[in-house]
């Protein structure tokens, strides 16, 4: 059920990933919360599922096939969205993927990969929205890190190298837009039941029920589902968060606790 009088009603929100996972949830979020939204993602079939679930509960949402390492899908994407939708709000660079291998194990095309859609992505999308959200009079910007990207992790050198670069390059841009009114902020999911982290068990030739459990070993005792990282997505998206800006956001049940 859309609220007419939702946090984001009257928003104009542009999600990368958008298809699955995070993005697919945050997107049905923002949706009830009177939102409307761009969906970008190369995956065809399940970005245009998400967008007719959003218009079919009442919600307004328009799919485009995007590949966000390619700066003319990027500014594509922002541009339709803006003809299509009435303008930019709120941009959520959440696309990305992992390779799970050490230094010496992974392929120089692997590296450049992930860093092609974990970070090159977040700064070409931004790069495109910011000049709209400037002659908004303002914007928000929610980059997808990780808990890798704060601390290491073990065969994920590309991984927490991308997902660092995340951290910094979001503390970086709120130095640069704070005087233009957009707030720049990075969430830090810890393990989420998405398709990537079973795509990880596979690449580590894990069984994934066992690497599943284990990964839900953290004071709360349960992975994190996309729905606890859209919330917080929400929440930087909101008016409940007009002061925040430049910060790490970690949701990950305490796996970084202690």
């Amino acid at each position: 059920m859309v609220q007419s009088q939702g946090r984001l009603a009257g928003k104009v929100a542009l999600i990368s990933g958008g298809a699955s996972g995070i993005g697919r949830a945050t997107a049905l979020l923002f949706a009830r919360e009177g939102a409307k939204l761009g969906l970008a993602d190369i995956n065809l079939k399940g970005g245009e599922a998400v967008e007719q679930e959003i218009n079919a509960n009442g919600g307004e949402a328009v799919f485009i096939g995007c590949d966000v390492s390619q700066a003319s899908d990027c500014q594509r994407t922002v541009q339709d969205t803006i003809a299509k939708l009435g303008g930019l709000d709120i941009l959520f660079n959440n696309a990305g993927i992992i390779q799970r291998a050490a230094v010496p194990n992974i392929s120089e095309a692997d590296w450049d990969r992930v860093m092609a859609v974990n970070v090159k992505s977040v700064f070409l999308l931004s790069k495109y929205a910011i000049p709209a959200m400037v002659n908004a009079g303002g914007g928000v910007i929610i980059n997808t890190a990780s808990g890798w990207g704060l601390v290491g992790g073990p065969q994920a050198a590309s991984y927490c190298a991308s997902k660092g670069a995340v951290v910094l390059l979001t503390k970086a841009m709120a130095l640069d837009h704070g005087e233009q009114n957009i707030r720049v902020n990075c969430i830090c999911p810890g393990d989420t039941e998405t398709p990537l982290l079973i795509a990880e068990a596979e690449q580590l030739g894990e069984p994934p029920h066992h690497f599943l459990a284990e990964a839900a070993q953290r004071p709360l005792q349960r992975l994190g589902q996309p729905e606890d990282v859209a919330q917080a997505a929400l929440y930087l998206a909101s008016e409940a968060a007009a002061f925040v800006t430049g910060t790490a956001l970690v949701v990950d049940g305490g796996g970084l606790a202690g």
